[in-house]
Parts: C-alpha cells; sequence; structure tokens
C-alpha cells in the first residue's frame, strides 16, 4: 500500500533549480533505497517531504500522504505531520540529539505534546522503545546523556526518538555513514526490523549502494536533480538501464548483490 507518493517534485532555491521532477512511492513494509553522490538532491528530497527546506525555497509537485497533498498544507497541519506521521533520522546523532538534555526528556518531550501523555505514561512509552531499538537496560539509559553512549547507541536512540509518535513514513538520511562498519551493519539490521514488524515505509538516503544491497526493497538513483532510474533492488543493482547507475556500481570495490 502506498503511503507516500512524491510526484513530479521541483525545488529551486536562490533561482537554482535543485530538483527537477522527483517521482518517488513510498510503500508500508518496504524499505525504499534512494542514492547517488552528494549533491544530486538525496537529502534534499527528505527535507521538502518535511517542510524543512532553506528559506526562500520554491517548490512544486506533489507530495500526497494519503490524499493529502503536504505541499499544499498550512503551516500548523504540517507541524501536526512532522514527527507524527512523518519522521526523520538524520545522518549525525552527535549533532541531532540535545547535549544538554537528557536521553528521557528528548523521547518524551514531543511524546507529549504529539499524543497528549503525561509524564508517567510517556515514561513507560520511552523505556519501550529504548527496549524496542534494544538499548541495554533501559531503565539506567533512560536518565543518562547522549554523550555517555558510543555512536552506534546514540543513533540508535536517535531512531527510537523518531519513533516515539508511531509514524506512517521514517526518512533515514545516511543514518550509518558516521559509523564503523560493524556497528553499520547493527543499525541496519535494526531499520530492517523495524520497518518489518512496524510496517513502515522507509526512505533510506545513501550514498553507498552496499547500503542499498542489504535492506533495501527498491532502489532509485537520482543524477542532477532527477531520478533516472528505479525499480526492485536486484533489478536495479544486478542488470541497470541507465549509465550512471552502472557507473555508481562500478565504482564499488566488492559486489553489492
Amino acid at each position: 500500500m502506498s503511503l507516500l507518493a512524491i510526484s513530479d517534485l521541483k525545488v529551486s532555491i536562490g533561482g537554482k533549480e535543485i530538483l527537477r521532477g522527483v517521482d518517488l512511492d513510498l510503500r508500508a513494509g518496504r524499505v525504499h533505497g534512494l542514492a547517488g553522490e552528494s549533491g544530486s538532491g538525496k537529502t534534499m528530497t527528505g527535507l521538502a517531504v518535511l517542510g524543512l527546506l532553506p528559506h526562500g525555497a520554491r517548490t512544486s509537485g506533489r507530495i500526497a500522504l494519503g490524499e493529502r497533498d503536504l505541499l499544499a498544507m498550512p503551516a500548523k497541519e504540517l507541524n501536526t505531520v512532522r514527527g507524527g506521521e512523518i519522521a526523520m533520522v538524520f545522518q549525525d546523532p552527535a549533532t541531532s540529539l540535545h547535549p544538554m538534555l537528557s536521553v528521557g526528556r528528548q523521547l518524551t518531550e514531543h511524546m507529549r505534546h504529539h499524543l497528549g501523555l503525561d509524564r508517567k505514561q510517556a515514561r513507560a512509552r520511552a523505556l519501550e522503545l529504548l527496549g524496542q531499538v534494544r538499548i541495554p537496560g533501559p531503565e539506567g539509559a533512560i536518565d543518562r546523556y547522549p554523550h555517555q553512549f558510543s555512536g552506534g547507541m546514540r543513533q540508535r536512540i536517535a531512531i527510537a526518538i523518531a519513533l516515539a509518535c508511531s509514524p506512517k513514513v521514517l526518512i533515514a538520511d545516511e543514518p550509518t555513514t558516521a559509523l564503523d562498519v560493524t556497528v553499520q551493519a547493527g543499525v541496519l539490521r535494526l531499520l530492517r526490523g523495524l520497518c518489518d514488524d512496524l510496517g513502515l515505509a522507509v526512505l533510506l538516503v545513501t550514498h553507498d549502494l552496499g547500503v542499498m544491497s542489504a535492506v533495501a526493497d527498491e532502489v532509485s538513483v537520482m543524477k542532477e536533480g532527477l531520478v533516472v532510474e528505479t525499480g526492485p533492488r536486484g533489478q536495479v543493482l544486478r542488470d541497470p538501464t541507465h549509465p550512471y547507475t552502472r557507473a555508481l556500481l562500478e565504482s564499488l570495490p566488492g559486489e553489492t548483490s
């Protein structure tokens, strides 16, 4: 089932066209990989979905969450969608997590805002989420601060925060780039498992086609603000039709299948 459909999305900033007509379809229980080199428009696509584009950005097209067009949505209504129905995990948890707030505070604040939970209910939900993302000893971890965790654990906490209000769509923007290979694999397994267990539609943004081969169901490849190829993971990574996709695959040190 399609949860989020992006049609002919165009974004211009300062007169420069950044996205030139992006089409994507995100489905429940599926990981959709969005690949491409730096500057291809991957992150900008995710930010456009959440209405987090830089000041002065001009947009056109349609971003449909069910029957609602997010691009046409008033700011107040979009605030209820952002973090509630669509959440985002950013590349570096060292900067996305507030260093002066406890893990529990960061987990419970928007639950209380979006879900109307009281302090006790929000804490119970936070403990459940920490267990869900496999943070050891949630009862002790909830009152600690981000700097007291490893990079991989911080990214798991960031994922827990994104899941706090049970979103339908999760955008993960290069979530493993700052992690070593072993920790990266654990985070990817976590994302895959959450997608399967919770029925999320996940947009996984990455420049690494090796990451795509590990978890994605469908893959789209971006170049200069356009999606140049989309298809099932096996088809795109084993038998690409676009020269740019073939070039990306040929630049990898090993097999992606």
